[in-house]
């Protein structure tokens, strides 16, 4: 899953992802979450698909058959030339070889301090259609 999500391989990470799969950028919170592949990938997007390049540099992956953490960094650039380097604790659940809990810990200040001006203005004016409330499902 995460060669594809460094890939950008849109098609290819929902393969990982269950139908029912939630992802949740932890410092925003569950009332700002994803659902299902489909919706998952327009969230990811947001973030990456703009990036000139992005990519993934792996970390420490540990699980017990069932939850996996992974501590890895991401490397992101702009068009416009900032770049950041920002640090992730990624919480996965994993059921029949499918992620139906995604949580992404990360430092929303280390994206906001390198990103270019217009970056929460472009996230703003984004397709919002993929917001699930999981308030109490995670």
């Amino acid at each position: 899953m995460w060669k594809a999500l460094s890939a950008r391989d849109w098609e290819q990470v929902k393969t990982f992802l269950s139908d029912d799969c939630i992802y949740l950028d932890m410092p925003v919170g569950p009332a700002a979450a994803a659902r299902g592949p489909e919706d998952i990938v327009k969230r990811l997007k947001i973030g990456l698909e703009p990036l000139a390049s992005y990519e993934n540099f792996t970390g420490l992956l540990v699980d017990n058959g069932t939850d996996a953490m992974y501590e890895h960094s991401e490397e992101w650039h702009w068009p416009t030339g900032e770049s950041a380097v920002l640090k992730f604790v990624s919480v996965h659940k994993v059921v029949d070889g499918k992620i139906t809990l995604w949580k992404d810990y990360w430092d929303m200040g280390a994206l906001a301090n390198n990103a270019p001006p217009t970056w929460m203005e472009d996230f703003a004016n984004a397709d919002m259609s993929w917001v699930f409330d999981a308030t109490g499902l995670v």
